[in-house]
């Protein structure tokens, strides 16, 4: 159980937050109402995705001022915990992605992964802009009407039709394609929290003497660029783009890998 604490606390957390929405629409409970762009938690506390409503206000619509402080919270709490925290713990999509390279690895797919040049990880910082621009053009939340995240919730709520197709297409794209494509390089909802994140607390924190360079953090991280300082001196992950998954630290038998919290008055 050790090698997986955090990955079944995540996925209890992700299945929850599902089945809170669910029984919001099927049974009319008040815990958690609406969808991941916009909330409310025991009707009272409003919820709201930055990116989103980033992309309301973008095409001009006026928003009222619920909506606008749940935005706000939502940033705030994920400025202090860890930005892409959100992509980890919460999203459903991480389901499907972790499920395709947890198939990648077991099949050896990665050792036969085509080389994507052309497509980079800050690839989803450009769409996070054109959705913007996108969106102040058409008059529409463009991402919102062809996000899979919305697509998934929906479809677990209200029952899937062709928006399932998306789901299978992510799925067989990370699965056959780009390794962690989905959420590592397209994703607009990643790159935003990203930036939200960037400056957070909780931290994932590597201790250079007692790792043995086994990489298996390497392997399972889904964003591996951002562990560049293992084995190599005793610094805390600064990267926005880490998802504080805590994959890295389930998997390092050495205990050189951990949750802290990042102390600014040492600077």
């Amino acid at each position: 159980m050790k090698n997986i604490k955090y990955l079944l606390l995540r996925r209890v957390t992700q299945v929850g937050l599902l089945l809170l929405y669910f029984g919001a629409n099927a049974y009319g409970w008040n815990v958690l109402a609406g969808t991941f762009g916009s909330s409310l938690v025991l009707g009272t506390i409003p919820l709201a995705d930055p990116y989103t409503t980033l992309q309301v206000l973008a095409t001009g619509f006026v928003l009222g001022a619920d909506v606008l402080l749940g935005a706000l919270i939502i940033t705030f709490f994920y400025f202090v915990v860890g930005g892409r925290a959100f992509c980890s713990w919460v999203c459903p999509i991480n389901m499907v992605t972790d499920l395709a390279n947890w198939l990648r690895r077991k099949l050896n797919l990665d050792k036969e992964e085509v080389n994507y040049r052309f497509l980079k990880r800050n690839a989803r910082y450009w769409i996070m802009v054109l959705g913007l621009i996108v969106s102040a053009v058409v008059g529409i939340a463009a991402f919102e009407v062809l996000s899979p995240i919305t697509i998934m919730q929906r479809g677990i709520i209200f029952g899937f039709g062709m928006g399932f197709a998306v789901i299978v297409a992510i799925f067989l794209f990370d699965l056959f394609g780009v390794k962690n494509g989905w959420c590592g390089h397209l994703c607009p909802l990643g790159a935003t929290y990203s930036i939200i994140g960037k400056a957070s607390l909780i931290r994932v924190d590597h201790d250079h003497e007692k790792c043995t360079n086994c990489m298996e953090c390497k392997v399972v991280c889904p964003e591996n660029h951002v562990l560049h300082m293992v084995n190599k001196e005793s610094i805390m992950v600064t990267n926005g783009e880490c998802t504080n998954c805590g994959r890295c630290i389930d998997v390092c038998n050495d205990d050189a890998l951990n949750f802290s919290i990042r102390n600014y008055l040492k600077k």
